[in-house]
C-alpha cells in the first residue's frame, strides 16, 4: 500500500467523470455525489494500480476484502440520508474509503473492523488525508453497544439476516441500511425503526458483499 498523499489534475480529473458515471447510473443526491468528488480513492490503493482507482469497480485490498464498487458507496450512502452531525455506526471498515464518504457528509463516525491488518491500515491512512472517524476493533456484528444509541448504522458486509442486535442500537426514527442473503448475492434492505418495538424494512436491489463474519452473523 502506499501512502504518498499525492493528488494532481488527472485524478481530480478521473473522479469528476466517475461522478458523472455515476449520475447517469441513478444516484441523485448532490451531497453523495460531491463527496464521491472529493475522496481521493487512488489513496486506497498500492500506486501500481492507481489506474483502477476511478473506474466504477470493487477492487482487493488483501486480506480476502476489496474496496467497494463506487456505484455500491453511493447507492448505500443514498440510502442513509445523512445529515450533518448525525451519528453514524459503520460495520466494516475496510478500506475506509465509504467512512471518509461519510465524513465528507458531516457525519460523526463510528466505524468497526474485525479484521487487525485492515483496522491498523485504515487508522494509519485515514488521518493523513485529514479524516478522523472514532475507530474500533472487534465483532461489527455486535454494533458498539455502548456508544448507541445511533442516528445511522450501514453494514458494509452481506449479512444472512437483520441482527437484532443492531435493531436495538438504532435509535426511534433511524435508519439500518444491510445487504441481506446468502455467500453469493444479497439484497439491500433498509430499516426504519419506527417505535421501541417496531420497524418498517424496505428490499431493494440485489448486489454481491463479502461475508459479514461475527457471532451474529455467518
Amino acid at each position: 500500500m502506499a501512502y504518498k498523499l499525492i493528488d494532481n489534475y488527472r485524478e481530480k480529473g478521473a473522479r469528476k467523470r466517475l461522478v458523472v458515471k455515476l449520475r447517469e447510473r441513478g444516484i441523485a443526491d448532490e451531497a453523495v455525489l460531491s463527496a464521491i468528488g472529493k475522496v481521493p480513492r487512488h489513496y486506497f490503493f498500492d500506486e501500481t494500480f492507481w489506474v483502477q482507482a476511478y473506474k466504477d469497480i470493487a477492487f482487493p485490498i488483501g486480506d480476502g476484502q476489496t474496496i467497494s464498487q463506487p456505484y455500491t458507496v453511493a447507492y448505500q450512502t443514498e440510502l442513509l440520508h445523512i445529515q450533518p452531525g448525525d451519528k453514524v455506526l459503520e460495520i466494516g471498515t475496510g478500506s475506509g474509503y465509504q467512512t471518509c464518504i461519510l465524513l465528507e457528509l458531516k457525519a460523526k463516525v463510528y466505524t468497526i473492523e474485525r479484521q487487525e491488518n485492515l483496522y491498523n491500515r485504515a487508522r494509519l491512512v485515514l488521518p493523513k488525508m485529514g479524516y478522523r472517524p472514532e475507530f474500533y476493533l472487534g465483532d461489527g456484528s455486535k454494533g458498539i453497544p455502548e456508544q448507541a444509541p445511533f442516528d445511522k448504522i450501514l453494514v458494509t458486509a452481506g449479512a444472512p439476516f437483520v441482527p437484532e442486535i443492531l435493531l436495538k442500537q438504532l435509535r426511534i426514527g433511524g435508519i439500518m441500511v444491510i445487504p441481506v442473503g446468502d455467500e453469493n448475492q444479497q439484497k439491500m434492505i433498509t430499516v426504519l425503526r419506527v417505535s421501541e418495538t417496531e420497524y418498517d424494512k424496505i428490499v431493494l436491489d440485489t448486489f454481491r458483499f463479502v461475508p459479514l463474519v461475527g457471532d451474529q452473523a455467518w
